[in-house]
């Protein structure tokens, strides 16, 4: 298994637009390039980071290379235009060593 982290900043105000936009962007990525999901996590100052899986390091690049470019249009125009421009960065990409996330859902 492979995880990525990344950092964007959300213009304010337009946090509802970036989410939804990012939920569906990530839907798609999952399904036309074979990523495992993500979370996104709220930070202050507008910073959102998300953990994304991966099945190996191979995957996450080839979809890398292709800038991830899935089917949503519309899903990329929404997080796009909620992101302040020059902020998003890749944090971290790496194997992971033990996982012991669980998923639970209420």
């Amino acid at each position: 298994m492979f995880a990525v982290i990344y950092r964007w900043q959300v213009v304010p105000g337009l946090e509802a637009q970036f989410e939804a936009g990012w939920k569906r962007g990530t839907e798609r990525i999952a399904a036309e390039f074979g990523g495992w999901g993500s979370r996104l996590h709220r930070a202050e100052g507008n910073v959102y980071i998300a953990y994304a899986q991966w099945p190996d390091r191979e995957t996450w690049q080839r979809a890398s290379e292709a800038r991830m470019r899935h089917s949503d249009d519309e899903a990329r125009r929404m997080y796009r235009e909620a992101i302040v421009p020059g902020t998003f960065e890749t944090l971290y990409a790496m194997p992971v060593v033990a996982d012991l996330l669980e998923l639970k859902r209420a």
